[in-house]
Protein backbone atom coordinates (compact mmCIF):
# COMPACT_ATOMS: atom_id res chain seq x y z
CA UNK A 1 0.00 0.00 0.00
CA UNK A 2 1.02 3.43 -1.00
CA UNK A 3 0.46 6.40 0.76
CA UNK A 4 0.67 9.81 -0.55
CA UNK A 5 0.17 13.21 1.62
CA UNK A 6 -1.08 16.12 -0.67
CA UNK A 7 0.30 18.02 1.26
CA UNK A 8 4.07 16.68 1.06
CA UNK A 9 3.39 16.00 -2.72
CA UNK A 10 3.32 18.17 -5.90
CA UNK A 11 -0.70 17.57 -7.27
CA UNK A 12 0.60 16.63 -10.32
CA UNK A 13 2.43 13.87 -9.05
CA UNK A 14 -0.32 12.94 -6.99
CA UNK A 15 -2.45 12.77 -9.93
CA UNK A 16 -0.53 11.04 -12.03
CA UNK A 17 0.35 8.21 -9.28
CA UNK A 18 -3.20 7.60 -9.42
CA UNK A 19 -4.35 7.68 -12.33
CA UNK A 20 -1.47 5.05 -13.44
CA UNK A 21 -2.49 2.80 -10.53
CA UNK A 22 -6.06 2.72 -12.13
CA UNK A 23 -4.83 1.78 -14.92
CA UNK A 24 -3.27 -1.08 -14.12
CA UNK A 25 -5.97 -2.18 -12.41
CA UNK A 26 -5.60 -0.89 -8.85
CA UNK A 27 -7.61 0.52 -6.16
CA UNK A 28 -7.49 3.74 -4.87
CA UNK A 29 -9.17 6.31 -2.12
CA UNK A 30 -9.10 9.58 -2.32
CA UNK A 31 -10.95 12.50 -0.68
CA UNK A 32 -14.03 14.19 -2.38
CA UNK A 33 -16.09 17.13 -1.43
CA UNK A 34 -17.85 15.21 1.44
CA UNK A 35 -16.07 11.85 2.19
CA UNK A 36 -13.12 9.70 0.63
CA UNK A 37 -14.25 7.65 -1.96
CA UNK A 38 -13.27 3.93 -3.38
CA UNK A 39 -12.04 4.24 -7.13
CA UNK A 40 -11.39 1.81 -9.58
CA UNK A 41 -11.30 1.97 -13.77
CA UNK A 42 -14.83 1.73 -14.73
CA UNK A 43 -13.92 -1.14 -16.98
CA UNK A 44 -11.80 -3.47 -14.62
CA UNK A 45 -13.91 -5.89 -14.10
CA UNK A 46 -11.23 -7.41 -11.90
CA UNK A 47 -10.81 -4.41 -10.03
CA UNK A 48 -14.51 -4.04 -9.69
CA UNK A 49 -15.12 -7.38 -8.36
CA UNK A 50 -12.46 -6.88 -5.84
CA UNK A 51 -14.10 -3.40 -5.02
CA UNK A 52 -17.40 -5.58 -4.02
CA UNK A 53 -15.38 -7.73 -2.18
CA UNK A 54 -13.68 -5.32 -0.16
CA UNK A 55 -17.12 -3.01 1.14
CA UNK A 56 -18.77 -6.11 1.31
CA UNK A 57 -21.50 -4.30 -0.92
CA UNK A 58 -24.37 -6.84 -1.90
CA UNK A 59 -24.54 -7.27 -5.90
CA UNK A 60 -27.68 -5.75 -6.32
CA UNK A 61 -26.20 -1.63 -5.41
CA UNK A 62 -24.94 -0.56 -7.99
CA UNK A 63 -21.42 1.19 -8.27
CA UNK A 64 -21.75 5.39 -9.04
CA UNK A 65 -19.04 6.72 -11.02
CA UNK A 66 -17.41 10.63 -11.33
CA UNK A 67 -16.39 11.67 -14.45
CA UNK A 68 -14.34 14.44 -15.45
CA UNK A 69 -16.23 16.59 -18.17
CA UNK A 70 -19.43 15.97 -20.22
CA UNK A 71 -17.67 14.38 -23.05
CA UNK A 72 -16.86 11.69 -21.74
CA UNK A 73 -20.78 10.59 -21.24
CA UNK A 74 -20.84 8.52 -24.42
CA UNK A 75 -18.98 5.79 -22.57
CA UNK A 76 -21.35 5.19 -19.94
CA UNK A 77 -24.86 5.77 -20.85
CA UNK A 78 -26.82 5.55 -24.09
CA UNK A 79 -28.75 8.48 -24.16
CA UNK A 80 -29.24 11.98 -22.32
CA UNK A 81 -32.70 13.50 -22.41
CA UNK A 82 -33.54 17.24 -22.63
CA UNK A 83 -33.98 16.95 -18.32
CA UNK A 84 -30.60 15.94 -18.10
CA UNK A 85 -28.73 18.38 -19.92
CA UNK A 86 -30.64 21.02 -18.30
CA UNK A 87 -29.75 19.49 -14.37
CA UNK A 88 -26.42 19.24 -15.84
CA UNK A 89 -25.71 22.77 -17.05
CA UNK A 90 -27.20 24.09 -13.44
CA UNK A 91 -25.81 21.84 -11.22
CA UNK A 92 -22.28 19.92 -12.55
CA UNK A 93 -19.86 20.29 -11.10
CA UNK A 94 -21.14 19.65 -7.39
CA UNK A 95 -23.02 17.27 -5.74
CA UNK A 96 -25.55 15.95 -7.78
CA UNK A 97 -25.72 12.00 -9.37
CA UNK A 98 -27.92 11.57 -12.06
CA UNK A 99 -28.86 7.92 -13.15
CA UNK A 100 -29.28 7.58 -16.76
CA UNK A 101 -29.81 4.70 -19.42
CA UNK A 102 -26.31 2.49 -19.74
CA UNK A 103 -24.41 1.16 -21.95
CA UNK A 104 -25.63 -2.23 -23.52
CA UNK A 105 -21.41 -3.26 -22.67
CA UNK A 106 -21.01 -1.72 -19.08
CA UNK A 107 -20.19 -4.07 -16.73
CA UNK A 108 -22.82 -5.03 -13.76
CA UNK A 109 -20.99 -3.97 -11.31
CA UNK A 110 -21.79 -0.77 -12.21
CA UNK A 111 -25.19 -1.31 -13.16
CA UNK A 112 -26.12 -3.95 -11.05
CA UNK A 113 -28.32 -5.07 -13.77
CA UNK A 114 -30.71 -2.25 -13.56
CA UNK A 115 -29.87 -1.43 -17.40
CA UNK A 116 -29.05 2.20 -15.73
CA UNK A 117 -26.08 3.59 -14.53
CA UNK A 118 -25.39 6.59 -11.73
CA UNK A 119 -22.95 9.13 -12.86
CA UNK A 120 -21.90 12.76 -11.95
CA UNK A 121 -18.89 15.50 -11.99
CA UNK A 122 -18.10 16.24 -8.18
CA UNK A 123 -17.77 19.14 -7.03
CA UNK A 124 -14.40 21.63 -6.33
CA UNK A 125 -11.90 18.77 -4.61
CA UNK A 126 -8.98 16.26 -5.24
CA UNK A 127 -11.83 13.40 -7.17
CA UNK A 128 -12.93 16.42 -9.45
CA UNK A 129 -9.05 17.13 -10.67
CA UNK A 130 -8.63 13.19 -10.82
CA UNK A 131 -11.67 12.81 -13.24
CA UNK A 132 -10.34 15.78 -15.13
CA UNK A 133 -6.73 13.72 -14.94
CA UNK A 134 -7.56 10.60 -15.74
CA UNK A 135 -10.00 11.07 -18.59
CA UNK A 136 -12.18 7.99 -18.03
CA UNK A 137 -14.92 7.12 -15.70
CA UNK A 138 -13.92 5.68 -12.13
CA UNK A 139 -15.78 4.13 -9.03
CA UNK A 140 -16.87 6.83 -6.44
CA UNK A 141 -18.09 4.73 -3.62
CA UNK A 142 -17.59 5.77 0.01
CA UNK A 143 -14.77 4.36 1.40
CA UNK A 144 -16.29 2.41 4.05
CA UNK A 145 -17.40 -1.52 4.52
CA UNK A 146 -21.07 -1.89 3.68
CA UNK A 147 -23.20 -0.54 6.84
CA UNK A 148 -20.21 1.19 8.54
CA UNK A 149 -20.31 5.21 8.73
CA UNK A 150 -18.39 6.50 5.26
CA UNK A 151 -14.45 7.41 6.05
CA UNK A 152 -13.80 11.18 6.77
CA UNK A 153 -9.69 10.69 6.89
CA UNK A 154 -7.31 8.13 5.66
CA UNK A 155 -6.70 7.20 9.40
CA UNK A 156 -10.43 5.92 9.14
CA UNK A 157 -9.69 4.36 6.01
CA UNK A 158 -6.32 2.62 6.60
CA UNK A 159 -8.39 1.10 10.09
CA UNK A 160 -11.10 -0.16 7.77
CA UNK A 161 -9.23 -1.62 4.78
CA UNK A 162 -5.59 -1.84 6.53
CA UNK A 163 -2.68 -2.77 3.47
CA UNK A 164 -5.77 -4.01 0.98
CA UNK A 165 -5.52 -0.28 -0.46
CA UNK A 166 -3.17 0.01 -3.79
CA UNK A 167 -3.14 3.64 -3.09
CA UNK A 168 -4.20 6.35 -0.64
CA UNK A 169 -4.30 10.06 -1.40
CA UNK A 170 -4.39 11.63 2.06
CA UNK A 171 -5.89 14.73 2.27
CA UNK A 172 -7.19 17.20 5.22
CA UNK A 173 -10.00 15.68 7.03
CA UNK A 174 -12.72 15.78 4.24
CA UNK A 175 -16.46 18.37 5.71
CA UNK A 176 -18.23 14.89 5.44
CA UNK A 177 -22.11 16.03 5.90
CA UNK A 178 -24.77 15.24 3.55
CA UNK A 179 -24.29 12.85 0.20
CA UNK A 180 -24.82 14.00 -3.07
CA UNK A 181 -28.34 14.21 -4.18
CA UNK A 182 -29.49 11.04 -6.39
CA UNK A 183 -32.36 11.94 -9.69
CA UNK A 184 -33.15 9.14 -12.36
CA UNK A 185 -33.16 10.92 -15.18
CA UNK A 186 -33.73 7.96 -17.54
CA UNK A 187 -37.46 9.43 -18.42
CA UNK A 188 -38.27 12.78 -19.05
CA UNK A 189 -40.08 13.47 -15.76
CA UNK A 190 -37.63 14.06 -12.35
CA UNK A 191 -37.77 10.81 -10.06
CA UNK A 192 -35.69 12.17 -6.68
CA UNK A 193 -34.38 9.30 -5.21
CA UNK A 194 -32.28 10.34 -2.40
CA UNK A 195 -32.31 13.96 -1.38
CA UNK A 196 -29.02 15.21 -0.33
CA UNK A 197 -26.89 18.74 -0.98
CA UNK A 198 -29.18 19.90 -3.41
CA UNK A 199 -32.86 19.94 -1.99
CA UNK A 200 -36.32 18.92 -3.89
CA UNK A 201 -37.51 22.80 -4.01
CA UNK A 202 -34.04 23.08 -6.63
CA UNK A 203 -35.28 20.59 -8.84
CA UNK A 204 -38.73 21.41 -9.71
CA UNK A 205 -38.34 24.24 -11.72
CA UNK A 206 -36.15 22.55 -14.22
Amino acid sequence: MIVIRISETDIRQALQKAVDILNYGGIIVYPTETFYGLGAKFDMEDSLKRLYELKKRPKEKAMPLIIGNKGLLPIVTASVNRTAMSLMDRFWPGPLTLILPAKENLSEYITAGTGKVAVRIPGESFALQLARAAEFPITSTSANISGIPPAQDAETVIRYFGDKIDLIIDGDPTSGGLPSTIVDVTEDEIKILREGVIKKELLTFI
